[in-house]
């Protein structure tokens, strides 16, 4: 997808605000991390974790992941709220970055092309970083040395192409609606893909548009307003790439003559989807199952694990460095199945896994594969 003049204005102001703020950093900090640097004593580190906002509630859990595991190594934690801005975002961590303290970061990005300066940073500061969900997909970390320690993700086609059959079953013929994130996501690209691939199945459901929302649930709700002012009782189906945005859809529909005639789809199955799922006219039909907190979690101590010299990232399998998390089809009827990962004492219970089996083997979402993800065929 390409950007819009906009978005590629302020990609280029946060691309010359990281050249300032990593001379910066590398005139505040020293590089003891890199490739050849000696492993970090505990007490010198410091969790970072970046999110996209605040808002969305897959974010808020990346931020519950970040603080589970920062007090169960008993390590600091500071949170990066990067407001759907990558200006903001880079700045943010850079100005961490400079305070001194060795870093683990972890980072969910607003845009692929954000990857590049943050991880440079990162390299100036001498941190280990992890990025999780977009970077792009020839920027590899085997290439960058060992501060960028890995690229983790669940595979975005199989998640489109999962809520996209049960929305189309569900509604046998008419329009689609679609949300994507953020344009520049590789995370939304591979999602909006797997939609498309697998809607060639069903020649009677056809996709009305693809609306951007940028995983904004308020976006998303005047987004679907306006879709439903264009095309009426057209829209049988909406489906969104996240949760945060079919929430905001939803609402949308709620208010509108639609109300009751609309079924949904979505990806990463949060606690107010479950509470739809569970009521007896329950219109949402299809879901993925990862969560926030498990990504974080794992993003954060695979950078862990090499800021005190436990792995080597230059010594991993390339699939360990850019890899592929489980990732689980949701449906009303296997809902039960899922809905015993939120609870706390659960939560606590991943914690320990992690940290006992690793992060390649933390079930239920172990490594299954290795990227860059491949698009289906157009």
């Amino acid at each position: 997808m390409s950007l819009t003049k906009s978005r590629r204005r302020t990609l280029a102001a946060a691309v010359a605000a990281s050249t300032v703020l990593a001379l910066t950093s590398a005139c505040s900090t020293t590089s003891s991390g890199g490739a050849a640097g000696k492993p970090i004593d505990k007490k010198d580190l410091v969790i970072v974790a970046s999110v996209i906002n605040t808002t969305n509630p897959y974010f808020a859990s990346n931020i519950e992941g970040a603080k589970l595991l920062g007090k169960k190594l008993d390590i600091p934690v500071k949170i990066v709220d990067s407001e759907g801005s990558s200006q903001k975002e880079i700045s943010k961590i850079q100005a961490i970055l400079a305070q001194g303290k060795k870093a683990i970061v972890f980072v969910n990005t607003v845009a692929s092309s954000d990857v590049p300066p943050i991880i440079n940073s990162c390299k100036q500061a001498g941190a280990y970083c992890t990025i999780w969900w977009n970077k792009p997909d020839d920027y590899e970390p085997w290439d960058q040395g060992n501060n960028f320690v890995a690229f983790q993700k669940h595979g975005g086609v199989d998640s489109g192409r999962c809520t996209a059959s049960t929305l189309a079953e569900a509604i046998g013929t008419g329009g689609i609606l679609a949300l994507g994130g953020v344009q520049d996501s590789t995370t939304s690209q591979t999602r909006v893909a797997g939609l498309k691939d697998e809607l060639k199945k069903y020649p009677n459901v056809d996709l009305l548009e693809v609306r951007p929302a940028n995983w904004d649930p308020q976006l998303a709700f005047q987004e679907t307003q306006s879709a439903i002012a264009k095309y009426g009782d057209k829209i049988k189906g909406i489906w969104a790439a996240d949760d945060g945005m079919i929430i905001g859809a939803k609402e949308a529909v709620d208010k509108s003559e639609l109300k009751g005639k609309v079924k949904f789809s979505s990806d990463g199955l949060y606690p107010p989807v479950i509470d739809v799922m569970k009521q007896k006219d329950n219109p949402i039909v299809g879901e993925t199952f990862h969560r926030g907190y498990m990504a974080s979690s794992i993003g954060l101590y695979t950078a862990y694990l090499a800021a005190t010299g436990k792995i080597d990232p230059s010594k991993l399998p390339h699939e360990k460095r850019d890899s592929l998390f489980k990732i689980s089809c949701v449906t009303p009827e296997n809902l039960a199945d899922y809905t015993k990962y939120d609870t706390q004492a659960y939560k606590d219970q991943f914690i320990d896994g992690l940290i006992k089996n690793g992060p390649w083997d933390a079930q239920p979402v172990p490594l299954v594969g290795g990227g860059p993800e491949k698009l289906p065929n157009s």
